[in-house]
């Protein structure tokens, strides 16, 4: 294996060897290949759902020992059409089942036979979770980081009860103002903020000054310590503006295309599956408790040798922030060395 950049945990940065685009009904899926090309294959799972890759997720994972796949989930990135300029397009047959099939198309583009690893954070890890469940034969193993499995409690913290405001009082203060000093029924919208939100992005007229105010306020929360860079350089791209709120907003509506506890439900599936779960203890976006809740559900079914979870110390819900990205590092590494049967160290 090559050796990580000890500044930051990470490998040091890799090129895509080959890009490619994968048509699947209205939507042209932007996907990357890079690292070994004759190595096992790991897909890379992005949040959001809106959020797009980056180039610096590939450096989780050792490129002289991966494949290394990265996938631009329908409206996002560089995928077309982009929420952003074509909106009712990019919304156009976008659900959870839409996206378990672009990724069960994309394992068949590849010509594998199943993922070896499936690396999915915040939003990325409900995917993650809906597809192994769907396909349990086509990967071998998961690493999940900011579990998020859609049980009202975890998406009303977030978006309704103002439960956020315990510690992030003046982000939750502008999140709900944007609503109320827009809104002709407050005392209606109030009960209701994720649909709020969702009837000034259909306007085009309040298009970029909702999603600004959306993503001000998951991106104020998402750091230990706030990134301002961060939240500056979304709200300059329109590009990754619109669809980090427009997607989070229609998906967050429908309770992610999935029934009422699905995830947990139809967990026993992966009892038999490697999991390795990483949560940061102070993350605000996805609660902890959602971590331990899917862990406990695994350890129900029997799976409790191959289930693990490490609560990061200090940490919150980016995985751009250096403690996260350095644990998803090191379970990439030790999952590598599992599969070969070398012994985790």
């Amino acid at each position: 294996m090559q050796a990580p950049d000890e500044t930051d945990g990470l490998y040091p940065p890799v090129e895509p060897y080959e890009t490619a685009s994968l048509e699947r009904d209205g939507h042209a899926l932007h996907y990357e290949l890079s690292g070994n090309a004759d190595g096992p294959t790991a897909l890379f799972l992005h949040g959001g759902p809106g959020s797009g890759t980056s180039p610096r997720v590939r450096q989780f994972f050792d490129p002289a020992h991966y494949r290394i796949v990265l996938l631009d989930q329908r409206g996002a990135g560089q995928s077309r059409p982009n929420v952003s300029s074509d909106y009712d397009g990019a919304m156009n047959n976008n659900t959870t089942p839409h996206l378990v099939g672009d990724i069960e198309a994309l394992r068949e583009r590849l010509g594998i036979s199943r993922w070896q690893l499936i690396l999915g954070g915040s939003w990325g890890s409900t995917l993650t979770l809906a597809y192994a469940e769907a396909y349990p034969q086509r990967v071998a193993q998961l690493i999940l980081r900011g579990v998020f499995t859609f049980l009202p409690d975890e998406v009303d913290y977030l978006f309704q009860s103002g439960q956020s405001a315990n510690h992030y009082p003046e982000a939750w203060s502008a999140y709900t103002d944007y609503i109320k000093n827009t809104s002709k029924d407050w005392a209606r919208e109030s009960q209701n903020l994720i649909a709020a939100y969702r009837q000034r992005l259909l306007d085009a007229d309040q298009r970029m000054e909702a999603a600004a105010a959306f993503a001000t306020y998951e991106l104020s929360i998402s750091h230990v310590h706030e990134n301002r860079a961060r939240i500056e350089s979304v709200l300059q791209a329109p590009e990754r503006l619109v669809p980090f709120a427009a997607l989070e907003v229609h998906y967050m509506l429908h309770q992610g295309f999935l029934r009422r506890g699905q995830l947990l439900d139809e967990v026993g599936v992966l009892k038999d599956h490697r999991i390795h779960v990483v949560h940061g203890r102070n993350d605000s976006v996805c609660l902890p408790r959602a971590a331990w809740r899917l862990v406990e559900a695994l350890r129900a079914e029997g799976a409790a040798d191959n289930v693990t979870l490490e609560f990061v110390e200090a940490a919150g819900h980016s995985d751009s922030e250096p403690p996260i990205a350095a644990a998803l590092r090191r379970a990439t590494d030790r999952l590598a060395r599992e599969a070969k049967g070398i012994s985790p160290v």
